[in-house]
């Protein structure tokens, strides 16, 4: 049966609607040029996977408060930050389709309108003493920074092993659904063991969806981001590290090199796409993320039973089944 976000929701929607509200009213300010900006940030939001991910953690383990909402709150302005914040670095003008702020405004304003996000994340925890959620959400910014830089270090020279693949994946993409789980847990009123169980689910997940999204770029399915981006950025995932490490010498040094100065050759790409797949990459790939997926069930399961708890499970359901 094909998962509905609209079902998914169900049990949060009336907060979900209300969290709209309150989180279009943090980004409010009295600079023309600035609420230009936010608006259309705003407008050409996603899923809203993370706030789902704070609401429905928080129902879980014991109930939806005032606190819920501004934890949403930090999470999506810190992470709208990092998100122009990396488009700068990228030099991308696309973000979810959309012309990116950078793209619109130029560099220097994007660099200030992501400053602006950060500060009002912080303000707005700071407003109200919610010093552990800014604690949990500020941590996982820290990660993915980290996570961000050590990518870049490691594609110059393409020394990527399973190991730091997987440390890579844990900062730059798990530590922030990780830290939706927590922050939702936390604003409910839970004890500092249940914050770190729901930490820990949320990594779980976050390294599933992660492992996911690269199999994006071996073409697994028809929607998805553009085949090969990942080769092209000279980016090393699970399918082609494990591929290379059941390579002779020889092969090993022909892949990498195609890698390293020819990946912006479609017909290079498709070279390394074959290579993979006929090395099992993609399997052992596919492999990794159910057992991350599983491990994430085995915890949901442990939780309280409940509509929420129902919803929570069918959201992992949903970010590993995704087609986009």
């Amino acid at each position: 049966m094909a998962l509905d976000l609209a079902n998914i929701k169900a049990p949060v929607a009336k907060e979900m609607e209300d969290f709209e509200t309150k989180f279009r009213a943090s980004m409010k300010t009295k600079v023309l040029l600035l609420d230009k900006i936010m608006s259309y940030i705003v407008k050409r939001k996603g899923k809203q996977m993370r706030p789902l991910f704070v609401f429905l953690s928080a129902g879980t383990c014991g109930g939806i408060t005032e606190a819920t909402f501004r934890g949403a709150a930090m999470i999506e302005l810190l992470h709208t930050a990092s998100l122009v914040h990396d488009d700068v670095v990228d030099d991308s003008n696309y973000r979810r389709g959309f012309f990116s702020v950078n793209a619109l405004w130029k560099n220097k304003i994007a660099v200030l309108v992501g400053d602006f996000l950060l500060s009002r994340g912080l303000i707005l925890s700071l407003e109200h003493g919610d010093f552990e959620l800014l604690r949990i959400v500020t941590e996982a910014v820290k990660e993915m920074s980290e996570g961000e830089l050590l990518q870049m270090e490691k594609a110059r020279r393409l020394d990527i092993d399973e190991d730091v693949y997987y440390e890579i994946i844990r900062r730059k993409t798990a530590s922030l659904i990780a830290s939706c789980c927590a922050v939702g847990a936390s604003s409910s009123g839970s004890a500092n063991g249940q914050v770190t169980k729901m930490r820990q689910l949320g990594e779980y997940v976050g390294m599933a969806f992660q492992i996911k999204d690269d199999l994006f770029d071996y073409g697994e399915d028809e929607i998805g981001k553009p085949l090969g981006i990942d080769i092209r950025e000279k980016k090393m995932t699970l399918p082609l590290i494990y591929a290379l490490s059941k390579a002779s010498w020889m092969e090993k040094r022909r892949i990498t090199n195609i890698v390293r100065n020819e990946g912006d050759k479609p017909k290079k790409v498709k070279e390394v796409i074959r290579f993979v797949k006929e090395a099992g990459g993609i399997d052992y790939a596919k492999q990794a993320m159910e057992r991350y997926y599983r491990k994430s069930m085995e915890m949901i399961e442990t939780l309280p039973e409940s509509n929420y708890r129902s919803s929570l499970s069918q959201l992992v359901q949903f970010t590993i089944n995704r087609k986009a």
